[in-house]
This record gives structure tokens, sequence and C-alpha cells, in this order.
């Protein structure tokens, strides 16, 4: 999708401060942090929601799960916890047509979220 800023962000036509990619993702913190650790882990297939989420690539979303738990990892936040966010449609707070998973951590986390 040519105007997605986060196709543009895997093409590197916009530039991120990368923690991972691979043939599938792209993890990169958040520009605007709403916790000492953020950063967001994308396909790199545009895949506009979780709405659009079909059998054919599924197969993606768990591998973004295998992802953010090695990411975690690394950052030492699995072993205090973290929230992992999926905003879905307008009403769910999607402000970008890329689904993508925020990753919080490295401070207390309250509920409801908002």
């Amino acid at each position: 999708m040519s105007d997605c800023i986060f196709c543009k962000i895997i093409k590197s036509e916009i530039p991120s401060k990368k923690i991972y990619e691979d043939e599938k993702v792209l993890a990169f913190y958040d520009i605007s942090p709403e916790a000492p650790v953020h950063f967001l882990v994308i396909p790199k297939e545009h895949i506009v929601s979780a709405n659009d989420i079909t059998e054919k690539n599924a197969e993606v979303v768990s591998h973004i799960f295998v992802v953010i738990n090695k990411i975690a990892r690394e950052l030492k936040i699995n072993e205090t916890g973290y929230r992992i966010v999926n905003n879905c449609g307008e009403q769910g707070g999607q402000t970008v047509g890329h689904m993508h998973f925020h990753v919080l951590g490295a401070r207390d986390m309250k509920w409801p979220p908002g």
C-alpha cells in the first residue's frame, strides 16, 4: 500500500529505531511511547486489521507473538510483565490501517485501559 506509514517504514522510506526484523515481521520503538518500554511489531505483509486475518495469513500472527516473547526476554520485561495491545477499527482506537501490536512494559499497567 503506497500511502501506508508502516509499509514505508518496512521499505526504509521512513526511519525507525528497529529492534528486530526477519522476512515476516518488523519490530521498532514507538515514536510517542506510553511506557518506558513501548515497541510495535508489524507484519511485512499489508494486513489492514485483525478483521482481515484469514486462514491464508494467520500464521504471521503466531509468529508475531513468538517475536514479542523473544524481545520481551531480551529487554527483561518478561520478568515483571508487559501488555500487548492490538487496536482494531476506528472505535477500537486503530489510527494506522496496517495491523500492529503495541508492547508496553517497565511500568504498572492500569485497568481499564481507556
